[in-house]
C-alpha cells in the first residue's frame, strides 16, 4: 500500500515525463508530429504493394460493413501492433536511458515505463483518429464502437506496459535484451494476423495439424488484432472469447509486470 502511495504522489512527474517524452521525441526535425503519420502511412503502402499486388492476396470484406479495402484492413491491426511494440521497446529501455535520474533522486521508478507509454499513446489517439475519419469517409459505421474501441485501447495499454516492466528489468540486468526483444518482436508480428488474415492459417493446416491453430490462438496479439477489426473495419461486436482474452491478457500480464517491477526497483539504481 506504501508503494501505492508514492506511485499516487508521482503524478505531477508523471506528466512532466510525458510531456517531456512527447516534446523531445520529433525536437529538430522538419515535420514534427507529423512522422507519427508518416511512418504508419509508409508501412501501410510497402505492405499493400507486396501483399496486394505482387502476392494478389484476396481482400479480406468487412462484415457486415461490406468494406474491401486492404489498406484500411491493414491499419486496424497495424495501428495497435506498432503501439504495442513502441511501448514495449520504450518502457524496456527507459531505465537504461534515464540511468543518471535514477542514481540522484528517489522516485518510483516505474513512472519510467509508464511515461513511455503515455506518450506513444498520445501519438496513437492521433493515428487512430486519422483512421477513424478514413473509415468514415469510405462508408464505415463506427460511431457506435467507438466506446468500446477506447476501451480495447486501454486494454491494450495495460498489456503492453506489463511486459515493458518485465524487459526494463531484465534489460538492466543485461543490456543485450533489447536486441533479443527487437528479433522476437519481428517474429510475433509474422506470428499474428497483422498483414494477412486468420482464414489464411486456418485454410493452411491439414486435418493432422489442425493443433496449430489452436496454437496460434494462444497468442493474445492474435485476439487484440481480430477485436479491433471487428470493431472498427467489420462494425460488429467481437466474439466473447476474444474480449475475454483481451481483458485477461490486459489485467493478468499488468499485475505480473508490476510485481516483478516493484520486488526490484530498490536494486537499480546499484545495477546501473
Amino acid at each position: 500500500m506504501t508503494y501505492l502511495t508514492e506511485l499516487a504522489s508521482s503524478r505531477e512527474l508523471l506528466a512532466n515525463l510525458i510531456a517531456r517524452e512527447v516534446k523531445g521525441k520529433y525536437r529538430r526535425t522538419l515535420f514534427g508530429q507529423l512522422w507519427s503519420l508518416i511512418n504508419p502511412l509508409a508501412l501501410m503502402l510497402i505492405y499493400t504493394l507486396v501483399y496486394s499486388f505482387i502476392f494478389k492476396a484476396r481482400t479480406e470484406v468487412g462484415d457486415p460493413s461490406g468494406l474491401s479495402i486492404y489498406p484500411l484492413w491493414l491499419m486496424c491491426g497495424l495501428l495497435p501492433w506498432t503501439f504495442f511494440t513502441a511501448v514495449v521497446n520504450g518502457g524496456m529501455s527507459s531505465i537504461v536511458s534515464n540511468g543518471s535520474l535514477v542514481k540522484k533522486v528517489y522516485f518510483p521508478r516505474i513512472v519510467l515505463p509508464v511515461s513511455a507509454t503515455g506518450s506513444v499513446g498520445f501519438t496513437w489517439l492521433l493515428e487512430m483518429g486519422v483512421l477513424a475519419v478514413a473509415l468514415v469517409i469510405f462508408g464505415a459505421q463506427i460511431w457506435l464502437w467507438i466506446p468500446l474501441t477506447i476501451v480495447l485501447m486501454v486494454l491494450l495499454a495495460m498489456f503492453a506496459v506489463g511486459l515493458a516492466m518485465i524487459f526494463a528489468i531484465i534489460n538492466v540486468h543485461f543490456r543485450d535484451m533489447q536486441h533479443l526483444v527487437g528479433i522476437l518482436l519481428r517474429l510475433w508480428m509474422y506470428l499474428t494476423p497483422i498483414i494477412y488474415p486468420i482464414s489464411l492459417v486456418e485454410n493452411a493446416v491439414s486435418p493432422r495439424t489442425a493443433w496449430l491453430v489452436d496454437l496460434y490462438h494462444v497468442n493474445p496479439m492474435e485476439h487484440f488484432a481480430v477485436a479491433f477489426r471487428n470493431l472498427l473495419y467489420d462494425n460488429r461486436l467481437p466474439a466473447t472469447s476474444d474480449l475475454l482474452w483481451c481483458v485477461g491478457a490486459a489485467f493478468g500480464m499488468l499485475a505480473l509486470g508490476f510485481w516483478i517491477f516493484a520486488k526490484n526497483e530498490k536494486k537499480l539504481a546499484e545495477l546501473l
